[in-house]
């Protein structure tokens, strides 16, 4: 069985990674109210299905993108139904084709690991030149619910607060598309 715990309104009592940490001091800083849940490591679409039922909302899909050259990055933020087309991708961008980054290239540059990848990440200084990129559906939803940079805690806050306060704090852009998948 697959373990999620009850919701908490606390940010975790010891910090598993820099990133975890300061992203609970960053929704303390900006007055960011949200829900979380421990799990056991959720890696799976199914595994998102148990935290989806407990937080009440499903948890977004986050791709992590290069060129070809490995010098341009992607945080692709789509909701998890929806397939991931290089072509519709790079076509709203304008951009060359793109590929899926490397797992050490995600932990360099985001802080995470394969199965924790977050728009969170954002707020650690090495994400400085990492474009993000969010559907517009997941913009205009009420909620926003995604991994806190582990693979064992998901965190929901309301989707205005993400892009309203947390984004703008990092000092990056966020650019919305339409994907038609």
């Amino acid at each position: 069985m697959f373990k999620v715990s009850d919701i908490i309104t606390t940010p975790p009592a010891e910090f598993s990674t820099p990133l975890q940490r300061k992203v609970y001091e960053a929704f303390s800083a900006l007055g960011i109210p949200f829900e979380r849940v421990d799990t056991d490591p959720g890696l799976t679409m199914e595994d998102c299905r148990h935290i989806d039922e407990k937080i009440g909302v499903r948890i977004v899909k986050t791709v992590f993108l290069c060129n070809r050259q490995q010098t341009e990055f992607w945080l692709y933020v789509t909701s998890d139904d929806k397939p991931f087309v290089t072509r519709e991708f790079c076509g709203a961008l304008g951009i060359p084709r793109v590929s899926f980054a490397s797992a050490e290239k995600l932990e360099e540059l985001t802080g995470v690991k394969v199965g924790a990848t977050t728009i969170l990440s954002a707020i650690l200084p090495s994400a400085a030149a990492v474009h993000l990129v969010m559907d517009r559906n997941v913009a205009e939803s009420e909620w926003f619910a995604c991994t806190d940079g582990t693979a064992t805690c998901f965190v929901k806050i309301k989707t205005e607060d993400l892009i309203g306060k947390y984004i703008p704090s990092t000092g990056h852009n966020l650019l919305i598309i339409s994907n038609e998948s």
